[in-house]
């Protein structure tokens, strides 16, 4: 992770993400108080996720295993598919994360048409409430 007083970066793998305000805030408040991952080990260390061995950063598996107890790994993973899905080109996003082109595109169709149920409910919620405001309640 690197911060500056503009952006905050943080390396994944081989590639680096910029994160502008306000997805950069946690990040810096991670880096102001890292917590009891600050040890001897590791007095100024610049990763995020501190390992056991100084100088490394957690091990992959240990990590999933930590955020598992907190949340669904997959179901956020999947949610965040979805939403890459409305926002970029299945092509770019496969090659991106190396996905499956197939699989990117399994994603987008199944959140256009969850984005279509949406539209229709809230469709059918809107007529509801004007046939009760015309029936006067």
């Amino acid at each position: 992770m690197t911060i500056t007083e503009e952006l905050v970066t943080i390396q994944l793998g081989t590639i680096q993400i910029g994160l502008p305000d306000p997805l950069d805030k946690p990040w810096r408040e991670l880096s102001a108080n890292p917590g009891h991952d600050l040890t001897a080990s590791h007095p100024n260390t610049r990763w995020v996720f501190r390992g056991a061995s100084p100088g490394r950063h957690i091990h992959p598996g240990h990590l999933t295993t930590r955020l598992g107890k907190l949340f669904s790994t997959r179901a956020a993973r999947l949610g965040t598919l979805h939403e890459l899905t409305k926002l970029a080109p299945v092509a770019i996003i496969a090659e991106t994360l190396g996905y499956s082109p197939t699989t990117i595109e399994r994603h987008a169709i199944d959140s256009a048409a969850a984005y279509a149920q949406y539209m229709a409910a809230a469709h059918q919620q809107r007529t509801s409430q004007t046939v009760r405001a015309s029936d006067g309640e």
